[in-house]
């Protein structure tokens, strides 16, 4: 048996689904950069430590606080009042869940009114060289499973780039940490170039992976055609053909 010699599943997204795509990415974008632009991008972590924040391990303790700070920013950006970005829900990613943030949008389509997106948040030092370049985003199975459950699936990266320094407050004389967003970008996984993502076999069913998260570049492709990449990734590594049919039955992607 072949995996040329099997009758897949094959995924159809949505006409629109790249619109929808791109207004999320484009919406995303321009949250962060209005709470950027509006002096909201500073985490304030207090600490009794005499010299502050570890910085040579700041990157240990960074995720959880950029994730917090991101959700803040967009659970603002849907209760202000001149909420202008058509946002309509924030909810949190329960545990174990793909993504961290689930943002719905109002949208007119041709059977909806809503597109929803769902954010992975990853954080990445400024002051530590190759802090977070390639991260792990999600496990081989679970992303691909997605994609044949909803061929409409927005997976989108959000990449925040942090700074930390301390200062001490003259009142309390404690140390004070500071976080502070410096830049960002997202990206909807399915259109990251195939040179771009790589496959580590390590953990599970494997780990799909961003080469460099501050510098990738864009291939418009199908539903179809991302998870036939994602099972290319995953042929040529040590697990083979054997594993991944093993895989594709217990997940349901054959016919």
């Amino acid at each position: 048996m072949k995996y040329e010699d099997l009758d897949l599943k094959i995924p159809r997204e949505t006409a629109d689904y790249s619109e929808c795509s791109k207004f999320i990415t484009e919406s995303i974008d321009l949250i962060m950069k209005n709470a950027m632009d509006s002096k909201k991008n500073k985490i304030i972590i207090n600490t009794n430590l005499k010299l502050g924040i570890p910085m040579e391990n700041v990157n240990k303790i960074a995720g959880p606080f950029v994730e917090a700070w991101a959700f803040e920013i967009f659970n603002d950006a849907l209760e202000y009042k001149n909420n202008t970005y058509n946002l309509i829900n924030v909810e949190a990613g329960k545990r174990l869940n793909m993504a961290d943030i689930i943002l719905q949008f109002k949208k007119t389509r041709k059977r909806s009114s809503v597109v929803t997106g769902n954010v992975d948040v990853k954080a990445t030092s400024n002051d530590i060289v190759n802090s977070g370049k390639s991260p792990n985003i999600t496990s081989f199975a679970r992303i691909r499973s997605a994609y044949i459950e909803d061929p409409d699936y927005i997976f989108t990266i959000l990449s925040i780039k942090h700074q930390v320094y301390s200062t001490k407050n003259t009142k309390t004389k404690m140390m004070m940490g500071v976080m502070e967003i410096v830049d960002f970008n997202s990206y909807d996984l399915k259109y990251i170039s195939d040179t771009d993502i790589s496959y580590n076999p390590a953990l599970g069913t494997g780990q799909i992976q961003i080469r460099d998260i501050h510098y990738v570049s864009y291939k418009q492709r199908t539903t179809a055609e991302f998870c036939d990449l994602l099972d290319k990734k995953f042929l040529n590594s040590k697990k083979g053909f054997q594993q991944w049919h093993e895989y594709a039955i217990q997940n349901g992607w054959i016919k």
